[in-house]
């Protein structure tokens, strides 16, 4: 018999973050800066360790937990409800949530110290990590939407939480507007599920799902015959390449690096961004039934992976750079999915949680040190000045690029043998894409690093990419002629060394249990059978961690990741001239790539342009013109027009009404007496003609 987890005490672990939100928000200026980072790391503290004790249950004594917690209400047979479902994919991203969130709610005491939004900040986090717990542990439809929905709020709150900044207020509104076009395609696809399975719960709605591969509809201007379930599993795709920021829906995450340096860390490396991810691996027993959602899913993230990395090279903003790394990753999350190697999705989840927000918090540690200046042309040299941010941030650009034996190269690497194994049609380019990938990532990632740390000191140049640490116009930003950068304090680099450490090991830890072992069994489906995607990695995990490390000394993603480092080195440490010359060379290619690919702009002038003419067009054309033109003010015309066509009859002289009425009476007597008369008139007028 299954061991089960406590409810009640499953139940403290969204509920203590939200306790510390509501006491650091409602009571802030009551408890102070530091009652305000007390209570809500206390909260989040809480949290982790019940979710650590959580997956030792799950993963050692195999504890699981499925089941109602409140129920809301009753309609007809839909029950809506708050439950929670613990099994190992649950358990595992519990885990990466509140560890991430507990080093960036230590590490916030050291960066937003000087903010006199401090307590606001932390409020925000805390209901973040609330939100996701939410979302994570959810067992039913309602409450994933709910979480969903939560957390894209919060962000939006975040992003602009310097809200005196207008480049902040127009990214959290992109962000805010972005994800509510993929939203819009996760509540299609809900309903279409709710609608079918008759059902919230996703236990009900799995059982189901032979009955509902078997339906099929017709689509007005797309035809007949198509299938339900791959209609449905689209539609919540689109809602994850809005929360998980796929291409074409990707335009927001850039510009949310307007957010201080720990929200990129905590939304937009290890959590919010997941979420999609998560979603797709928890409804992996529909997606699984329905190639061609999946090749959506491939095709999509395959795009994503490679020309999101692109991006990166020709980043100057220490966290964009950063960013866009973010892209490219979880464009790798989404291939996996895509070949139904959903465990190998989720485990590169997990790894790239922890070195990308380690990269994140890394780069809010150089911005520390620089005085708020983000320009990586403005560095060099730092490695002597910040020797802790250095060695992090070193162990999380090698995790990224895939260096064997850390733990990016074990969830990497096994998405780009999954992807060797898939027989979908988009395989090949997807095979491409996430082996050129690991080049690109390689370059842009010791780029990044070599400007930064190494190199000739750039301090105090004119070049500027910063964002405003304050509200405060005046605030100095970047380093004073003759100043030197300095090492953090100890609450920025703390949170840095506990990111590096599993940054280093958890991917050896877990390969064999999470990709080959029972871990994910009831949480991820695999049909029935082992899906090709996943027998591709699995020879090469069974041997364990080291084997798979030494062998691929002789892959080809090693050496393409070495000849990325190398020609990085040799750009912007030997040769620093080249690059220039290249740019000056390629400027077409250039200018496309600092234009994004002209995405926003056929948002801005296309998207945008038409929904506003649409809009325009309905407000003068419907609204004025139909409803208020003809409907109200129209009739209102109408009226008046009886009315002054009444008042000519309406004179006041008694003669006047005398006559009329007499008028009236010989017109109803002739109306009455008509049929008799007539036949005489007929006769008379006969005669007369006759004559």
């Amino acid at each position: 018999m299954t061991p089960s987890l406590n409810p009640n005490l499953l139940l403290w672990v969204p509920l203590a973050p939200l306790i510390g939100c509501i006491l650091a928000g409602l009571f802030g200026k009551s408890i102070g800066r530091r009652g305000a980072h007390m209570v809500t790391i206390l909260g989040v503290a809480i949290a982790a360790v019940i979710s650590l004790m959580t997956l030792k249950a799950v993963a050692v004594d195999g504890a699981r937990f499925s089941g109602t917690i409140y129920e809301w209400m009753v309609v007809g047979g839909l029950k809506m409800e708050i439950g929670f479902l613990v099994d190992g994919l649950t358990a595992m991203m519990m885990v990466v949530v509140t560890s991430v969130s507990l080093m960036v709610h230590i590490y916030t005491i050291g960066y937003m110290h000087e903010d006199p939004g401090y307590q606001r900040f932390f409020s925000y986090i805390s209901l973040f990590t609330f939100s996701m717990l939410m979302l994570v542990m959810s067992n039913n439809l309602l409450q994933l939407f709910f979480g969903w929905e939560a957390v894209g709020l919060v962000s939006y709150l975040l992003i602009g939480f310097w809200y005196t900044k207008p480049t902040a207020i127009f990214a959290n509104m992109k962000a805010f507007l972005v994800n509510r076009v993929g939203d819009f395609g996760f509540i299609l696809g809900i309903g279409l599920l709710v609608a079918y399975a008759g059902s919230l719960n996703y236990a009900e709605i799995f059982a189901k799902k032979n009955e509902l591969a078997q339906i099929q509809f017709s689509m007005p201007l797309w035809g007949d015959h198509w299938m339900l379930i791959t209609v449905a599993c689209i539609c919540l795709f689109i809602g994850a390449m809005g929360k998980s920021a796929q291409f074409p829906l990707h335009v927001w995450l850039p510009d949310s690096m307007e957010g201080p340096t720990p929200i990129s860390a905590l939304i937009h490396a290890a959590t919010m961004v997941t979420a999609g991810i998560f979603m797709v691996a928890r409804m992996s027993p529909l997606f699984e039934l329905s190639d061609t959602a999946l090749n959506v899913v491939l095709v999509v993230g395959s795009i994503t992976a490679l020309f999101m990395g692109f991006l990166g090279i020709i980043q100057n903003d220490i966290k964009r750079v950063v960013a866009y790394s973010t892209l490219s990753q979880l464009g790798y999350m989404t291939v996996a999915l895509g070949v139904s190697a959903y465990s190998v999705a989720v485990f590169h989840l997990m790894t790239h949680a922890f070195f990308k927000a380690l990269l994140f918090l890394a780069a809010g540690s150089v911005i520390i040190g620089m005085h708020h200046d983000q320009d990586i042309r403005n560095m060099g040299g730092l490695k002597k000045y910040m020797p802790i941010t250095w060695i992090t941030s070193l162990i999380g650009s090698l995790a990224l690029i895939g260096t064997p034996f850390l733990s990016g190269f074990y969830s990497k690497d096994s998405i780009i043998l999954a992807v060797g194994g898939s027989n979908l049609p988009g395989a090949t380019f997807a095979q491409i894409a996430v082996t050129v990938g690991v080049f690109v990532t390689a370059f842009y990632s010791f780029r990044m690093y070599f400007l930064v740390f190494h190199g000739p000191e750039r301090f105090g140049q004119a070049h500027h990419g910063h964002d405003a640490h304050h509200a405060d116009a005046d605030h100095h930003h970047g380093l004073a002629p003759g100043e030197k950068p300095h090492e953090t304090p100890w609450v920025v680099w703390v949170p840095l060394v506990a990111l590096a450490i599993p940054s280093l090991v958890v991917g050896g830890l877990t390969l064999v249990p999470m990709l080959q072992g029972d871990f994910f069994k009831d949480a991820i489906t695999i049909n029935g059978e082992l899906h090709k995607g996943l027998a591709h990695v699995l020879p090469h995990v069974e041997h364990g961690a080291i084997a798979m490390g030494l062998h691929a000394f002789v892959s080809l993603p090693f050496w393409l990741a070495v000849a990325g480092v190398a020609m990085a080195y040799w750009f912007y440490i030997l040769q620093p001239a080249i690059p220039a010359a290249i740019a000056r060379a390629l400027r077409p290619l250039i200018t496309v790539m600092e234009n994004k690919y002209y995405m926003d702009w056929i948002n801005e002038q296309i998207f945008a342009r038409a929904a506003r003419g649409l809009g325009v067009g309905l407000w003068k054309g419907g609204d004025a013109g139909l409803i208020d033109g003809v409907l109200i003010n129209g009739s209102a015309k109408l009226v008046g027009l009886l009315a002054r066509v009444m008042r000519l009859a309406q004179s006041g002289h008694l003669t006047a009404y005398a006559f009329a009425m007499i008028l009236g009476v010989v017109g109803l007597m002739s109306w009455k007496l008509w049929p008799t008369i007539e036949p005489q008139l007929r006769a008379v007028m006969s005669q007369l003609s006759g004559q």
